[in-house]
């Protein structure tokens, strides 16, 4: 028997196909991200969620901009209505929605997930029929300065699951990513200082496989390897002279303000530490 926790996943998730497929026939693309992506993408080690109390709250979506009017049209025939003031003050970037019935919210970023550093999605959306690929998945959590225990734990799961290829489809990115950070010292030192941190916690959780540590640590090693090896360019290199002494990263508050739930309502929580996802 599927425990509550799974029941809670496949709710989301069920919900989240619904809404990809429909709006697939209307040729729009949408794509989860967030901790019900990684759920998706980790299905050979699932009941490991149980041990890490990785509790679902929402669905995350990333699509296109010029997407939004349709988006809106659709949401609300389902009986989702957008949360007027969050949604003026996150301008174009991003729109919140609440079920009339059941209170599911929906939290839709477009373009791109533009927080500590940004993650750019155009042109991203045709890897996985449900998801962001997987190597945006990394980069989503990655990007996290002040990273949360629960990303590093989806992040976890997702090593154990998944290796390092130029294929988009199946595998991690590890081209790409270094590419990507090549061009941008700050983003480069939050993630690679990330991915070091991942390593440091595993040795605190005990339902990490007996195999699982060692094929974890040589994909982050590969990755690490890769994003090394990669040219960079003039403009990180100057960066890379005055490192952590100026701040790297943008602070997420305003558009980038998390959104969290207080006494039965969200609102926004626009610390620097909050991500939203």
């Amino acid at each position: 028997m599927e425990s509550d926790l799974h029941q809670d996943f496949q709710s989301l998730l069920g919900e989240a196909k619904i809404i990809i497929t429909e709006l697939s026939e209307q040729k729009i693309p949408i794509r989860i991200i967030g901790a019900l992506a990684f759920y998706h993408q980790c299905p050979v080690h699932r009941e490991l969620y149980d041990r890490m109390a990785r509790i679902p709250t929402d669905i995350d979506f990333i699509a296109y901009s010029k997407n939004r009017g349709e988006l809106t049209k659709y949401l609300e025939a389902k009986s989702y209505e957008g949360l007027h003031r969050l949604n003026v003050l996150y301008g174009m970037r991003r729109q919140i929605f609440k079920h009339k019935q059941t209170n599911l919210y929906i939290d839709i970023f477009y373009d791109a997930l533009d927080m500590c550093h940004k993650v750019d999605f155009r042109n991203r959306l045709s890897f996985d029929p449900l998801t962001v690929s997987l190597t945006d998945l990394v980069l989503e959590k990655m990007q996290i300065v002040q990273i949360n225990e629960k990303d590093i734990k989806d992040c976890i799961l997702l090593f154990l699951e998944h290796d390092l290829s130029e294929k988009e489809e199946i595998s991690i990115n590890a081209g790409y990513i270094a590419d990507v950070l090549s061009k941008d010292w700050g983003y480069y030192y939050t993630v690679t200082t990330n991915l070091k941190k991942i390593k440091d916690f595993l040795i605190q959780y005990d339902w990490i496989p007996p195999d699982g540590e060692g094929r974890i640590i040589d994909r982050i090693n590969r990755l690490l390897q890769f994003i090394e090896n990669k040219p960079k360019s003039r403009k990180w290199k100057m960066r890379e002279k005055i490192g952590t002494k100026r701040q790297w990263y943008q602070d997420v508050g305003g558009e980038r303000a998390a959104v969290v739930q207080q006494n039965g309502s969200w609102t926004t929580q626009g610390g620097k530490d909050d991500t939203g996802v």
